[in-house]
């Protein structure tokens, strides 16, 4: 379930990121918060995206070279 969260939240972050670097391109003249909302929404992305993929490794079993 925590890994599902995890990812989820990455999709929310990308969303937002993406809606605020829209708005930064569109606004006339540019404010500067929805760049930085967007810089903000792509990092947590990122660690969220990272938490989200690190746990889907499986630590429990060994992986022979062979199999």
């Amino acid at each position: 379930m925590k890994g599902m969260l995890n990812g989820l939240l990455a999709l929310v972050c990308l969303a937002v990121a993406a809606w605020s670097f829209y708005t930064y391109t569109k606004t006339e003249p540019p404010n500067n918060l929805y760049i930085i909302m967007a810089i903000v929404f792509g990092i947590a992305m990122v660690a969220f995206g990272g938490m989200f993929l690190s746990g889907r490794v499986n630590k429990t079993e060994d992986i022979h070279i062979t199999e």
